[in-house]
């Protein structure tokens, strides 16, 4: 059962991977982006209240007195998060915010040990080391020289803490929730927080019905945000949100490929080592704590 939760995140994170082909149909369309997290989480709330439509109205329930994590999700770990990112990258750099983004899953470990009780073993500490450092290198974060500001930290260290913390959140909504409810909700609370951010003008939305941009907010909410969300929630059912939070930063990597097959980017030897440090970090999350403990013990 685990195995299908591993490949349910996994799954997720390619899906997340994906998100460069429509976020630069609609950059080159003119929006911002705190507007395309606007329409990426307007477009996704429409499509998931369709399908709760289909699937009965009794989905839509909710309690108020468990309704905080789907508020959480929504307005932390989706709006505050992206405007923290790109605040960071405007500080700072690409690289810089990418990898402080992906600090999340440090935060996500740290938090799942007070509030989860969940183990920190020896193969999680250094998968997290690993994957960090991975993801220092497909985001380029050594390959260029660093430009870092208090307040650029205090940004990208944010929107890592925004991202933790729908692991976190997502832990305490399904103890209430469907997956498809939680997903629900979580974009109609990005949408209502977002939209304010956004400053849309006359001339943005026009250019919102051309059919360029239709096409890539479709995608962007379908394939990229609607679809990997309710697999990650689905996956947390069954994992625990620490390693969860590991498994996913298989993004960063496909979004490496991503751009190497369809926008021609260089392969250079940082990515290579990056892919092997995240594969390495996921192979040795799914190794059997038999085997792991056999290989401790001959020690």
């Amino acid at each position: 059962m685990k195995t299908k939760a591993y490949l349910f995140i996994i799954a997720s994170a390619i899906f997340w991977g994906l998100i460069g082909l429509f976020v630069k149909t609609l950059v080159s369309q003119g929006f911002t982006s705190m507007q395309i997290v606007a329409i990426r989480a307007v477009v996704s709330a429409i499509i998931m209240a369709g399908i709760l439509c289909k699937l009965g109205f009794e989905h839509f329930k909710i309690n108020p007195t468990t309704i905080a994590p789907l508020i959480g999700m929504g307005v932390v770990s989706l709006t505050f998060s992206n405007y923290c990112y790109f605040n960071c990258i405007k500080l700072s750099s690409l690289a810089v915010a990418a990898l402080l983004l992906y600090t999340a899953p440090i935060f996500v470990m740290l938090m799942s040990l007070v509030l989860f009780r969940e183990s920190f073993t020896p193969a999680k500490g250094i998968a997290l080391a690993a994957t960090f450092i991975g993801c220092a290198f497909i985001t380029g974060a050594f390959d260029s020289e660093v430009s870092l500001s208090l307040q650029g930290i205090i940004f990208g260290l944010g929107s890592g803490i925004g991202y933790a913390l729908y692991s976190i959140f997502g832990k305490y909504a399904i103890r209430h929730y469907s997956t498809l409810t939680i997903t629900t909700y979580a974009f109609i609370f990005a949408s209502i927080s977002s939209i304010p951010l956004a400053n849309f003008t006359s001339a943005s939305l026009a250019n919102l019905f051309t059919s360029q941009s239709i096409l890539a907010a479709l995608g962007l909410a379908a394939l990229s945000t609607v679809i990997p969300y309710w697999l990650y929630t689905l996956g947390l059912e069954q994992v625990e949100a620490g390693r969860a939070s590991i498994l996913a930063t298989v993004e960063p990597l496909v979004a490496a490929l991503v751009g190497i097959t369809l926008f021609n980017e260089p392969i250079t030897t940082n990515k290579l080592l990056g892919t092997i440090l995240i594969c390495s970090s996921i192979v040795l999350l799914n190794l059997p704590s038999k085997k792991l403990k056999t290989s401790q013990d001959a020690k």
